[in-house]
Parts: structure tokens; sequence; C-alpha cells
């Protein structure tokens, strides 16, 4: 299967590099690039890519916005493209945000070309990019700050999780894999693969990254957080 992938950064250094990396990938195509969320839009709705790459600050529309605008533009077509958001981190504070949007992931920009194609591979094929040390550093950071990081409904939600699907989803969102949760609760993988997928039916969630922020979200996991 060929990913076709649109590069979306207001930096046309940072386009062509990422472009060089994928196109050395047999299975990846670079479809088309954009300077900013409103082009990067446009070019969603007629390139149909299967991944984004998509950068936060950018000038008009910005990463997150785009985001938000492409999957909801999305949830009404047959075709929706995985947003992989791209950030310096250190900058970039509005990261979770773009979760929220529904972007399936993010990495660093100065990620190892390695690591950028596995996780393009990864979230073509509908999983999602949660970095553990990542994740732990930026929600720790910012996810007490976070002006919706409490919904009145969340406490309700999670009741409807049993009590080794929470364990689950708490491991979820130490950014553990499906195979190093089946190691720490010596179970087998695919025992780890029906808890993850019951705790997403259940919880209306579209996957593992809406699971982490969920799980902040609810004080299921705290800024703060301390793994053993």
């Amino acid at each position: 299967m060929t990913i076709r992938v649109l590069l979306v950064d207001d930096q046309p250094l940072l386009r062509t590099g990422f472009r060089l990396i994928l196109e050395a990938e047999p299975e990846i195509t670079v479809v088309g690039e954009a300077g900013d969320g409103k082009a990067a839009q446009e070019q969603a709705r007629a390139l149909l890519p299967d991944v984004i790459l998509m950068d936060v600050r950018m000038p008009g529309v910005d990463g997150i916005d785009a985001t938000r605008r492409i999957v909801r533009e999305a949830a009404h077509g047959a075709h929706v493209p995985r947003v992989l958001v791209l950030t310096t981190f250190d900058l970039d504070e509005y990261i979770v945000e773009a979760l929220r949007a529904g972007a399936s992931g993010f990495l660093l920009k100065d990620v190892p070309p390695e690591d950028l194609v596995q996780a393009i591979r990864v979230v073509a094929a509908g999983d999602a990019i949660v970095a553990p040390s990542v994740t732990r550093r930026l929600l720790d950071r910012f996810g007490a700050h976070l002006p919706s990081t409490r919904r009145p409904s969340a406490p309700v939600r999670l009741e409807r999780l049993t009590e080794r699907e929470l364990e689950v989803l708490r491991l979820i969102a130490r950014g553990m894999s499906n195979a190093e949760i089946a190691a720490e609760l010596v179970v087998s993988e695919t025992t780890v693969k029906t808890h993850v997928g019951n705790v997403l039916t259940k919880l209306g969630l579209r996957d593992r990254v809406q699971a982490v922020v969920l799980a902040y979200e609810t004080g299921l996991i705290t800024p703060g957080t301390t793994f053993s």
C-alpha cells in the first residue's frame, strides 16, 4: 500500500528536508505541500492524503485550527486523513489542544528520520503515536493549565470501564505499547488488544492519543505523576 503524505509547514527548507526523507521510502509518496493551515485544508480536500504532517505555528490559520477543520470536514466524507503534528515542544504550548482537535499524534521536529518514517506508517495503519517521554513531559508541564482539563461527564464515562480496563487505560496514558502492557499485566498481546478496543469503544474515543488526553482530563493520571 502506498501512503500518500501532505507536508504542511511554513518553512520551505523543512518541507524539502521532510520530502527528501519520505521519498526515499518506496511505500511513501509526498502528494503535496502547504505553507499554512488554510492551504492545508484546501490541499487535503483536493489531494486526499492518508497522512498530513502538520506544523503547529504558522501564519494565518495555525496547525491546531487547521487540524480541527480538516478532521471535522472529513467526518462528513468517506476519506479521513490522519494528522500527525510536528512541534518544537519548547515553543509550542498548545499541542494538547491539537490532540483534542483530532490529531493522531505528535513528534518533535528533530525526530530521527527512521522514527518519522515509522510514525507515518503507524498512523496510516490507523493507530496513534504517543511517545512516552514526550507525552509525559508535555502533559505534566501544560495539563494543569489547560482551561478545559476537567469535564463533568468524565467520571460517569469512566464508570463504564471494568477494573482491568481502567488499568489498561492508565498504562496507555503512560505511553506503553500493547506489547509493553501485555508484559506489565502478564497477559497475551491479543488480550491487551481486546481491552484497548473495549476502552476506546466504551469511552467513544477514536484512538490512543484521545485516551491519553482523557486520562489526564479525568484525573486518572495527573500532571506530575511519577511512574516506576
